[in-house]
């Protein structure tokens, strides 16, 4: 056998596959006894990255969290020798693309029960405001009883609005080529319609065993990605429904704000097409033999009154789980009149233990619990409150609860504003901050719309030429250009430009990148 890790992991000699993110070894938990998948993950530049691994164990910790049965399980997070590594649930299956290679194109009913189960699991994953961001047929596998796993979430880092300055460095965002969005192609920024956009450029190789843009470069690629528009499918395949390549070509529009609304709305729209499951030859196991996954699935199928599942070939759609409260959360357990400050003081410096270990998810249920009893004994704008409910807050941002931790930011903010004005800069802080998390988990208009007031308030309270104030208008710049308004972005970066050469000069390193920024956006050729 191979390389021990962690004491516990033994792989095998050889690992199965290499990419662009790392290795993935196949080998054996000596501990349980049971076989793993261990994937070694590859820094951006090559070079330890303390950020990197922080933000990788984080992400790592909420898709352990994500329990689907179409998503494999996570077991375990750590470094060796410096390179961080996850240890994963072992899936026997094919994937996607090498269906695809040995098949060609597959059939209407197949293509829309893959896409469908795909759905399923964006959907839990997006309720939980965790993108895939790397979503493709080789990141799909389809397992003998029909069910699908969707492999590699959060195997990349979760990209900041900063990382796009790495981008114009090296000219080379992180990703697949013919499976990325445009925004994520411009700005390296991810939501769940760049989910969508890799979905409908993956539905469209299985319904036509081609891919949607293909180049003699990645660069090619992108491109196309983002200023050609797709062939529609039935000038390639006439069997198509009209209907299904209508979905199509909604899954593929450029600007993310013009795709399907969400992956539930996704998978609605493909279940009627999800018929006709024959077997597989060499792939899917017989209808005679005994699926314990299909004998589950059409017990749920028959939940609440709903119909079985047309035939025993019917592959799982796992129910998405209810969707999380957009609103601030609830305390836990039995709600108290309120406390008083020792105690939460007390509670407090708990959670900030709690946090100090990176375990946001904790430090936001105990805070949760005594953010309301506090409330109601101390008031809404007590110093020892507020700085409970920002702690909360930034607790949910940490965890990647980001849905979640927007209202929270927004009540805060508000109450602040009206004890100490609009101009407070703890309001501002956390307008900025709900803005964000709007703008992660993928309400770009509406962030866009925030930012926009805040810049003009932020203005007023530090001055055009404050540094907070000119870090805004650049991510004001990247966002717009995320969400496809070109024009836009390339006047709040020709502002943005004159600014920074007036108070830095033209050699500064930001004003070099802004500059580069412009020159990218204004190439004829460019994606």
């Amino acid at each position: 056998m191979g390389t021990l890790i962690n004491g516990r992991y033994e792989l095998d000699v050889l690992p199965i596959g290499r990419g662009g993110m790392g290795e993935v070894w196949l080998g054996h938990d000596t501990k349980l006894d049971r076989p793993v998948a261990v994937k070694f993950i590859r820094f951006p530049n090559g070079e330890p990255d303390r950020d990197y691994i922080r933000r990788f164990v984080r992400e790592s910790r909420i898709t352990a969290r994500l329990e689907h049965p179409g998503v494999p399980a996570v077991y375990d997070v750590g470094t060796h020798d410096g390179r961080p590594y996850l240890v994963m649930q072992r899936i026997i299956g094919i994937s996607v693309s090498d269906l695809v290679a040995e098949q060609g194109s597959l059939s209407i009913g197949w293509s829309a029960a893959i896409a469908a189960q795909v759905c399923a699991v964006l959907t839990a994953a997006h309720q939980a405001s965790l993108v895939h961001r790397d979503l493709k047929p080789s990141n799909l596998m389809l397992q003998p009883d029909g069910a699908v796993k969707v492999l590699d979430f959060g195997l990349a880092a979760a990209p900041t609005l900063s990382d796009f300055s790495k981008i114009t460095a090296t000219g080379l965002p992180p990703g697949t080529p013919p499976y990325m969005a445009p925004e994520q192609i411009q700005t390296n920024m991810s939501g769940p319609a760049t989910d969508l956009y890799a979905l409908g450029c993956t539905l469209h190789e299985m319904l036509t065993g081609e891919r949607l843009f293909t180049g003699s470069t990645s660069y090619d690629v992108w491109s196309k990605q983002v200023g050609h528009e797709p062939v529609p499918v039935r000038g390639v395949r006439d069997d198509v429904p009209t209907e299904l390549e209508a979905l199509l070509l909604h899954l593929l529009q450029k600007k993310p704000e013009d795709r399907p609304e969400s992956a539930q709305v996704v998978y609605e729209r493909l279940l009627p097409f999800a018929t006709d499951l024959r077997p597989i030859p060499g792939t899917l196991h017989p209808p005679s033999a005994i699926s314990p996954i299909r004998m589950y699935s059409v017990v749920l199928g028959r939940v609440f009154g709903g119909p079985p599942p047309a035939g025993p070939a019917q592959p799982a759609v796992p129910p998405a789980p209810p969707p999380k409260p957009v609103g601030p959360p609830q305390p836990r357990g039995e709600a108290r009149p309120g406390i008083g400050r020792s105690e939460l003081r007390r509670l407090r410096a708990n959670a900030g233990r709690l946090a100090g270990a990176s375990r946001y998810g904790q430090a936001a249920d105990v805070l949760a619990a005594a953010v309301q009893p506090a409330i109601d004994a101390l008031g809404r704008t007590d110093s020892d409150v507020v700085r409970a409910r920002l702690e909360l807050a930034d607790a949910l941002f940490e965890e990647g609860d980001y849905r979640r931790a927007a209202p929270v930011y927004e009540e805060l903010a508000t109450d602040v504003a009206q004890a100490e004005g609009p101009r407070a800069e703890l309001a501002l802080q956390c307008r900025l901050r709900s803005s964000t998390c709007r703008a992660l988990f993928g309400e770009t208009s509406e962030a866009l719309r925030q930012l926009d007031a805040l810049v003009r308030d932020q203005t007023d309270a530090f001055g055009a030429d404050d540094p907070r104030t000119l870090e805004l208008r650049r991510q004001i710049g990247l966002l717009q250009l995320g969400a496809g308004q070109r024009r836009a972005a390339e006047q709040t970066m020709s502002r943005l430009l004159a600014d920074l050469t007036r108070l830095h000069g033209a050699t500064h390193p930001r004003t070099q990148e802004i500059a580069g920024l412009l020159s990218g956006l204004r190439r004829p050729d460019a994606p």
